[in-house]
């Protein structure tokens, strides 16, 4: 509206006017259409008309890129690596002026523009770019091609994993500059291993040294990361550590912050909530931040200049994706380290027997302290056996021998005391107490339970179970096979009325405790940090997790008790660890020596023997019997390949979620194992992928799932 307007002397006049002039400037003004249809008769971009898009479909046979025509408003947006969508699914004849037209609309991501396509007919037009933000660049589009190739994946479900929804709010502040480099800092207790400050050094001038690294038990492991990734900021490259969870991942960012200040590194967990996350993984993808911290998903983080990749306690479940197609946070993090030649790192106070092979094969080099540092660190830890509780009065009235009680005596005389229960609950199964035979439903013949101290009733079906006698013995007494945390907490109040009692589960876990008389009750993997170190530590009922029908059994208990026993101070300080369970196996005995590397060794050596995983490369194929017989008849395996199986899957059990290899309820599945010697994985995965495909584009409507590297094979 201009000046003379403005001073008229008759408003009313000229209105008329006015409005006029704002519907011609209206009409003269070129605004784009939003969100348009075909794009139908637009002028194409002048430079690189042709997109390359991969739509968001994680079918195998559709997996591949597919070409779309770039309209002349979207050319400046549309730039590789930024989300579009794009009109999927038009068939051949919906042509017209020669653009393809129909089909719905389907998120993807833009991956290269061409001056021309190889597809002889006509393009669609892409719809529309959803934000210029391009989040997804060559590395990381590299990276998830390898992963999906390894793992017999689709491309575009490995960018669901690696790429985070977008958050518009997020997306439109801006990330803050990026910061120097920091100082090299001091080896501090990395002294304490003999190669700890060479490979500090070499991370220092740029190196890509790799290493096993068995940390010592006690809380400096995660100021020894923090030093690891300082050492890789100063040499003007990027770090990236994954943890197993968003505790251990407070510990790290709480160290890393401590020691560079703020500012310098990121924290990606499911924690921080949807926008925070992705603003955090913005600020990394932009480059305002070169240090990574974080749980499983930050494996695909886009770290610039990547010089470190490092993952703690790769033995947990947690690093194994629930999501296909299945990666493993350390085999992605090895071929990071492969192809963007920086350095590797897997730590944790155990050792699992793959990171047993990486050092066997030459790949990396073990990262440990010696036995003088080892006996300074660790704590006492003393075996309780079956025949040792046959003759404990004690033991027989309330579960725990008299060691265990001697020992929780002692030590809430300094501080706190853990105990480390393997069931969560109050009596998660019974038994006689006679003869021990299994409590059974009448009904079903599930397991009975007590789960809060109330009348028994069936853990399959629900039902209630008021006169149960033994069916093998006659007898009507019964007793836990396995007595649950709250069963467990609520003994030990009765034993020590004036110490408080605390709990840690999957329902309420406690991060840390003060330094201060009491007993804590945990769960595995629940166990919190103590300020100070616990004065000591019962592992309770060792025989149900080695007993476990698992080939990982005996390294997972392994791992679990070492776990625990880390939180215990040092043998010096008075740090005491009992362990109620059988002392000739090999778990305990490792326990006892303090020895998971050799543990992993002779597990390594066991399994080269009868051609186990991970020196065999194994898949799990599983689906009816009609259609597993059907894929692995059409399926080209490898001429070395050996098929076990197939043999039936159970379901999920009552009451617990339902994994993604297990059987859906009500249907009866079966399982086989591909198994293939050292260097056969890649044509396996190859061959399993490709007939997956091809009974995909058939359209068979019976499922067949596969998973490469299963963590569970029984």
């Amino acid at each position: 509206m201009s000046s003379e307007n403005e001073r008229s002397e008759d408003p009313a006049g000229g209105a008329p006017e006015q409005l006029a002039l704002i519907r011609e400037t209206v009409r003269k003004a070129k605004v784009p259409r939003a969100k348009p249809r075909t794009w139908r008769g637009a002028a194409l971009a002048k430079e690189l008309p042709v997109a390359r898009v991969l739509v968001n479909k994680g079918v195998l046979h559709l997996d591949q890129y597919f070409d779309y025509a770039v309209p002349e408003e979207l050319d400046a947006d549309a730039q590789p690596g930024v989300r579009v969508r794009v009109r999927f699914g038009a068939g051949g004849r919906n042509v017209r002026g020669g653009r393809r037209e129909g089909g719905g609309l389907i998120d993807g991501f833009l991956v290269e523009r061409l001056a021309e396509s190889d597809y002889p007919g006509a393009l669609a037009a892409l719809a529309y770019v959803v934000s210029p933000e391009p989040v997804l660049g060559p590395e990381l589009l590299t990276l998830a091609r390898a992963v999906a190739d390894r793992y017999a994946g689709s491309l575009a479900d490995v960018l669901q994993l690696a790429v985070p929804p977008r958050n518009g709010r997020a997306e439109s502040k801006p990330s803050p500059e990026p910061l120097p480099p920091p100082p090299t800092p001091s080896a501090g207790t990395w002294e304490r291993y003999a190669q700890g400050p060479a490979f500090l050094r070499a991370l220092a001038e740029g190196g890509a040294p790799r290493a096993v690294w068995t940390a010592l038990p006690g809380p400096h492991w995660p100021e020894e990361i923090a030093r690891a990734m300082a050492s890789t900021l100063a040499s003007g490259r990027g770090a990236l550590v994954v943890v197993p969870d968003g505790r251990t991942a407070g510990r790290v960012d709480a160290a890393l912050t401590e020691l560079l200040g703020e500012g310098r590194h990121a924290l990606l967990t499911a924690d921080s909530g949807p926008e925070k996350r992705y603003r955090e993984w913005l600020a990394v993808r932009r480059g305002s931040v070169r240090a990574v911290v974080g749980t499983r998903a930050a494996m695909f983080a886009p770290v610039a200049d990547l010089g470190l990749v490092a993952v703690w306690d790769d033995g947990d479940s947690s690093h194994s994706d629930d999501n296909a197609p299945f990666p493993h946070v350390r085999e992605v993090l090895e071929l990071r380290a492969a192809h963007g030649r920086c350095a590797f790192l897997l730590g944790g106070t155990n050792c699992t027997v793959e990171a047993a092979q990486l050092v066997e094969s030459g790949w990396a080099l073990p990262l440990r302290a010696d036995r003088e540092q080892l006996r300074i660190a660790a704590p006492l830890v003393r075996t309780v056996g079956d025949g040792e509780l046959a003759r404990d009065g004690a033991a027989r009235a309330a579960r725990l021998p008299s060691l265990a009680w001697q020992t929780v005596r002692d030590g809430l005389r300094s501080g706190p005391v853990l105990v480390q229960v393997p069931r969560r609950g109050y009596a998660p199964r019974l038994a006689c107490e006679r003869c021990r035979e299994p409590a059974r439903c009448r009904h079903c013949a599930g397991p009975l339970q007590a789960p809060d101290q109330r009348d028994l009733d069936c853990a399959w079906c629900g039902r209630a179970e008021t006169a149960w006698h033994c069916v093998a013995c006659g007898s009507n007494r019964l007793r836990a096979r396995i007595v649950g945390a709250r069963r467990t907490a609520e003994e030990l109040g009765r034993a020590f009325p004036a110490v408080p009692v605390r709990t840690s589960g999957r329902d309420h876990i406690l991060d840390s405790v003060p330094d201060v008389p009491a007993l804590v009750v945990s769960t595995p993997g629940a166990e919190p940090v103590a300020e100070g170190g616990y004065a000591a530590a019962l592992l309770l009922d060792g025989w149900a997790m080695v007993g476990r029908p698992d080939l990982r059994a005996g390294e997972e208990a392994l791992r679990r008790w070492t776990a625990a026993a880390s939180l215990v101070r040092g043998q010096p300080e008075g740090g005491t660890v009992v362990i109620v369970a059988e002392p000739t196996l090999r778990p305990v005995q490792a326990l006892v020596r303090w020895d998971p590397v050799g543990h992993a060794r002779r597990e390594l050596a066991e399994r080269a023997e009868l051609g186990f995983p991970p020196v065999s490369r194994m898949a799990s194929v599983t689906g009816s019997p009609e259609a597993l017989a059907a894929f692995l008849t059409a399926a080209e395996l490898p001429p070395e390949a050996e098929v076990l199986g197939p043999v039936p899957v159970p379901g999920a059990e009552p009451g617990r979620p339902r994994r993604p290899w297990d059987a859906p309820p009500g249907e009866s599945w079966e399982r086989a194992l591909l198994r293939v010697p050292p260097g056969s994985g890649a044509a396996l995965a190859a061959a399993l992928k490709a007939a997956q495909a091809a009974r995909m584009s058939r359209g068979s409507g019976a499922q067949v799932r596969i998973r490469v590297d299963p963590p569970d094979i029984g």
